[in-house]
């Protein structure tokens, strides 16, 4: 049943529905970066560990997955080397709405849910509101349409 909250959020999500209806022209890359590094400089292990949004330096940085990742420390830098898909965004850093919907956007680091571990990024924080309503749902039609999405 739709109640006001949820009109109310689907309504400030909307702008986001139609990135998430474009059609892609070409296959995207594996890793969303922007202004040539993943998560907009965010440090991941930092979502972890701080339990917030911390920007990296390029002075602790590495490249994995055909992405530049920046770091708040060298310690942070060691512990994500030690097992970097313990602490990257699902799908790349791209929407995890989007992605439920079969679709990919742009995301940010204010947007950010730790869940069973994992961490997932979406468009905006009303995009995560949207979203939050049904993880477990949106998990599951995600990862069906991950990486297939990306072609």
């Amino acid at each position: 049943m739709l109640n006001r909250r949820t009109l109310l959020a689907a309504a400030a999500a909307a702008p986001a529905a139609a990135l998430f209806a474009r059609p892609a022209l070409a296959a995207k890359p594996s890793v969303f970066i922007h202004g040539g590094v993943a998560i907009r400089g965010a440090d991941p292990v930092a979502f972890f560990t701080e339990g917030a949004p911390v920007i990296g330096s390029a002075d602790h940085a590495l490249e994995w997955e055909g992405a530049t990742w920046n770091f708040a420390s060298a310690q942070n830098m060691e512990t994500f080397m030690g097992n970097p898909a313990a602490y990257a965004p699902q799908y790349g850093g791209y929407c995890a709405f989007a992605l439920s919907r079969g679709s990919i956007a742009t995301s940010v680091p204010e947007a950010w849910s730790i869940v069973d571990d994992k961490l997932y990024l979406n468009y905006s924080v009303n995009v995560r509101q949207v979203w939050s309503e049904d993880i477990p749902g949106n998990i599951a039609k995600a990862d069906a349409n991950w990486p297939g999405v990306l072609a």
